[in-house]
C-alpha cells in the first residue's frame, strides 16, 4: 500500500471530503475551546484512554492542580509520557527518527528499556474477546516498510497539498502505520500522534488543538472496526478503507 496513492480520495471527496473546507472555516479554533497546552494534555488523555487507561480528562487535570496529594502511579506516568512527546512533536519536524525519539518517551511504562524508540524484533497481533483478530508483518521486515513509509510521507510533506487532501493523507498513514504495527507496544499512541503531526506540518500549529483522539475515543468501537481490513498483513483489503478515513474528518464537526 502506498500511501501517495489517490486511489480512494474521490470516493473520500464525495463522502466527507468536500465538506472539510466549511467545517475548518467555521471551526473555532480560539481558547473558547481550551487553550494550547490543555487540549494537548487532552488529547494525551484520550489517546491513553483508547489503549485502556483509566484515568479521564478530569482526574488527570484535578492531579494537576494538586499534585502534592496525589501518588504518581504507572497510569499518570503513562500520560504525563504521552504529553511530553505530543510537546516534543509540536516544536519538532515529522522524520522517522523524532517519532522514535517519541516512542521511547511514550513507551517509558509500557516496555523494558531496550524496547523503547527501536521497531519490535517479535512477531506480534492484535487479540479482542474471541482471541487473535490481526497478525502483522513478521520482524524482519519491519524496518524496511517503516522507511518506505517514511519516504511516502517525505513526498507528501514535500508538496502543496488542499485541506481535503492533508486529512485523506493523514488518516492514510495513520492506518498504514497501525498496519505494520512496527512496535512491541505503543502502536496507536503513536499513530494517532502521527496522524496529528502530519496535519499540523501542513496546515499550521493551531491544528495540534483537533479533538481527533477525543472522537475516535467516543467512536471507539467504529475506529477498531473500520481499521480491520484483513485477518493478517498480506490480506489487507484497503478497497475497504474509505470507512475509516471519513473518521477523521468528523472530529472537525
Amino acid at each position: 500500500m502506498n500511501i501517495t496513492t489517490k486511489k480512494y480520495f474521490t470516493t473520500f471527496t464525495d463522502r466527507i471530503g468536500n465538506q472539510i473546507p466549511g467545517w475548518i472555516a467555521a471551526y473555532d479554533f480560539s481558547e473558547k475551546r481550551g487553550g494550547f497546552d490543555f487540549l494537548t494534555k487532552a488529547s494525551a488523555v484520550y489517546s491513553s484512554n483508547i489503549e485502556g487507561n483509566s484515568i479521564d480528562l478530569n482526574s488527570f487535570m484535578n492531579y494537576e492542580l494538586s499534585k502534592e496529594k496525589f501518588k504518581v502511579g504507572k497510569e499518570i506516568a503513562e500520560i504525563e509520557n504521552l504529553i511530553t512527546t505530543y510537546e516534543f512533536a509540536q516544536h519538532n519536524p515529522l522524520t522517522e527518527a523524532n517519532l522514535l525519539h517519541c516512542h521511547k518517551v511514550l513507551s517509558e511504562t509500557l516496555l523494558i528499556k531496550s524496547k523503547r524508540g527501536k521497531y519490535r524484533t517479535e512477531q506480534v497481533g492484535v487479540f479482542n474477546k474471541t482471541g487473535l483478530a490481526y497478525l502483522a508483518v513478521e520482524p524482519e521486515f519491519v524496518k524496511q516498510e517503516m522507511a518506505t513509509l517514511f519516504e511516502q510521507i517525505t513526498e507528501l510533506l514535500s508538496h502543496n497539498l488542499s485541506e481535503e487532501e492533508v486529512f485523506y493523507y493523514a488518516a492514510l498513514i495513520h492506518m498504514r502505520f497501525v498496519h505494520i504495527h512496527p512496535f512491541r507496544d505503543g502502536n496507536g499512541r503513536a499513530a494517532r500522534l502521527l496522524e496529528k503531526w502530519f496535519i499540523a506540518e501542513k496546515l499550521g500549529m493551531q491544528y495540534w488543538k483537533l479533538p481527533s483522539e477525543e472522537h475516535y475515543k467516543i467512536n471507539q468501537q467504529q475506529y477498531y472496526n473500520t481499521l480491520n481490513l484483513g485477518v493478517n498483513y498480506y490480506e489487507l483489503n484497503y478497497d475497504r478503507c474509505v470507512d475509516f478515513l471519513c473518521m477523521l474528518p468528523e472530529c472537525l464537526k
